[in-house]
């Protein structure tokens, strides 16, 4: 069968291409192999959210009840929280599946495989079908990266899937990883009352972002009551007598009920034989693309699977570009802009653009301009105002906006539309922030006075 785009995967970039191409009456197939809406919607950021927003109010509780203002307590029913994730995401990945059925899109339920320039083979039920189309568009996102000695078995050693399908919360826990996924979940069962263990090889937690928001993040989980080892390589990780076991570079060994390995992602290239296709591959197997992202002639990839930006929202605006640019209304180079990330949980961690360690390890001329954010009333009243808000500064130019604290993710696109459209602390005026609202801290740290930071 003949299309004008094949699309193989069926998450946020996927379907986002899939959408404009066909509202731009083109013909356009998309294959998912497991499940629509791909991994974020199914087993990463969206049941990750649904849990965190039923424990998010015992953290607030535990604020006001250390300054004496409220008390009392509240029990999550875990059983039924589950339950409720599952019905939601299930619902949501039907809903997803009819609304692209609707737009005229052509949804196939199997494998996709290249074989050959504008040929995929689409396998499912064991059968196969060759479909050709003028333009493919790789979107098959990642998975949870393995590495020797550190293999999730489903007994005690767990990844992120396995993590969020638990039917009981384990009295102990020890996270590998403490990027976004391993604090999350780790945010998560600590609130339910696990003990909780971060082991993290980096010099600190949450290693993508710099080490003040770092310690302060550290800081204020430590306080809550999860351990954070740093800096120290993890050697190996088992299940032993039904308990996870992981033995720590420095000699320690530490023990827990369950074991989440947290540590990467790794691309879905293994089984796609995009070389068929005149695509090649990194040596980690991300498909290597060009700055229009395009992997070969008539083959772009988009989202996780080009290793890029792992984030569902970067997937989701590169698979527009791609689309855009089939339809003949793109024609220059991609540019993202300054790209959102947040951290979530009860402290949570928001950046938008360039790290001053980034910079200043480029030989940038960095500075920092920053306030604590207990200056902002709405953080005060929440009872939990320990944090702060950010500025990068590459000379005089804005080159990021981070913050850590309650609630802080709030914060990330005011953040980044001020950091898009090149503000300067002579240009706020041009904005009204409303008060009193989280978001006037924001200008309050561009207008900071700045401190110069030295590369480390």
């Amino acid at each position: 069968m003949q299309y004008d785009a094949i699309i193989i995967g069926g998450g946020p970039g996927g379907t986002a291409a899939a959408r404009i191409l066909a509202a731009g009456g083109k013909k356009v197939a998309v294959i998912e192999e497991k499940h629509w809406g791909g991994t974020c919607l199914n087993c990463g950021c969206i049941p990750t959210k649904l849990l965190l927003g039923a424990v998010t109010p015992k953290s607030q509780l535990h604020a006001l009840a250390r300054q004496r203002l409220a008390g009392g307590e509240i029990v999550v029913d875990f059983a039924a929280l589950r339950s409720r994730v599952s019905r939601f995401l299930k619902g949501s990945s039907q809903v997803l599946a009819k609304s692209l059925t609707e737009a005229g899109i052509d949804l196939r339920n199997g494998r996709g495989v290249c074989v050959g320039q504008g040929l995929v083979s689409f396998q499912a039920d064991g059968t196969e079908e060759r479909l050709q189309a003028d333009a493919i568009i790789l979107a098959g996102g990642s998975r949870n990266a393995v590495f020797s000695g550190m293999a999730p078995d489903d007994e005690a050693v767990l990844d992120s899937t396995g993590a969020l399908a638990l039917a009981d919360v384990p009295e102990s826990l020890i996270i590998v990883g403490a990027g976004a996924i391993g604090l999350e979940l780790g945010d998560f069962y600590a609130a339910l009352g696990t003990k909780v263990t971060m082991v993290e090889a980096a010099p600190h937690i949450a290693p993508s972002e710099d080490p003040d928001i770092a310690a302060e993040l550290e800081r204020a989980i430590t306080k809550a009551g999860r351990t954070c080892i740093s800096g120290v390589k993890a050697v190996s990780l088992a299940t032993r007598d039904g308990q996870a076991r992981l033995e720590l570079e420095d000699g320690r060994v530490l023990t827990a009920q369950k074991a989440l390995v947290a540590i990467g992602r790794a691309p879905n290239t293994k089984d796609l034989d995009c070389e068929k296709a005149g695509c090649a591959r990194d040596r980690r197997g991300f498909v290597v693309v060009d700055a229009a992202l395009q992997a070969a002639t008539t083959v772009y990839a988009v989202g996780d699977i080009n290793g890029r930006t792992l984030l569902a929202h970067a997937a989701e605006h590169q698979g527009t570009y791609v689309a855009r640019r089939l339809l003949g209304e793109e024609t220059g180079p991609y540019v993202p802009g300054p790209v959102p990330a947040c951290i979530y949980g009860g402290v949570e961690v928001m950046r938008v653009g360039e790290t001053a360690k980034a910079l200043a390890a480029a030989g940038r001329r960095v500075s920092v301009s920053a306030v604590p954010l207990s200056l902002n009333a709405i953080a005060q009243a929440g009872g939990n105002a320990s944090g702060l808000v950010k500025v990068v500064w590459d000379g005089e130019d804005m080159a990021g906006i981070a913050a850590v604290g309650h609630g802080v993710s709030h914060l990330v696109t005011v953040a980044q539309l001020l950091l898009a459209g090149r503000y300067t602390p002579e240009r706020l005026h041009e904005v009204m922030f409303a008060h009193p609202t989280l978001d006037e801290i924001v200008p309050m740290a561009i207008r900071a006075p700045r401190k110069p930071v030295a590369a480390q």
